[in-house]
Formats: C-alpha cells, structure tokens, sequence
C-alpha cells in the first residue's frame, strides 16, 4: 500500500510518502519545495551526487516518528538547509519546505 498525506508543520507545507513494504518496515519520505528526508532506505552518496538536499533518519515508522527523529546524515545542499546531524526534523525542517 501507498500512502500519501499532506503535512503542516510549523506552518510549513509538506507532502508525506509511506509505501509498505512486505516483512520489513515501510519506506518514509517527507517532501518540501527545496529537499527532502528519508529513512534509512536512502542512499545518501547517490542524493549527494545528484545535487540532492537531502538527510536521513532512522528508526521510524510514522511521519510523527520522522519530524520527531535526529538527522543521522544530509548531503552538503542539505546541510546548508540547516539539516545538520544531530538536530531533530521538526526543529529544521522549515530549511526544506
């Protein structure tokens, strides 16, 4: 199944992927205009290579669970978005939406 919700956050508007996946927890995307964060199924050396503001999380198997999670890793674009390691989604994500 595919699951896609609009998310406000902060007063941001994001789009929310899930898309569950047979005997392993679901693929997780929360989509802004400038970026975007993934769990643990993105490749972050591709997103870097394709010029990708990006960061990942771990972990999660909700949108809550994504917003509520510390950035484990981001691209050099996302970085520069504020998607720093160690911040949690909901306090940067405003850097993508």
């Amino acid at each position: 199944m595919i699951e896609v919700e609009k998310l406000e956050v902060e007063g941001k508007s994001l789009l929310g992927l899930r898309v569950e996946m047979p005997g392993t927890p679901p693929i997780l995307l929360i989509l802004g205009g400038k970026g975007f964060i993934m769990c643990g199924y993105l490749n972050l050396e591709v997103a870097e290579k394709l010029g990708a503001a990006a960061a990942v999380v771990t972990g999660v198997k909700t949108f809550e669970d994504v917003l509520n999670a510390e950035i484990k890793a981001a691209t050099s674009k996302g970085e520069a978005l504020g998607l720093k390691p160690g911040r949690i989604v909901r306090e940067v994500i405003g850097g993508i939406a």
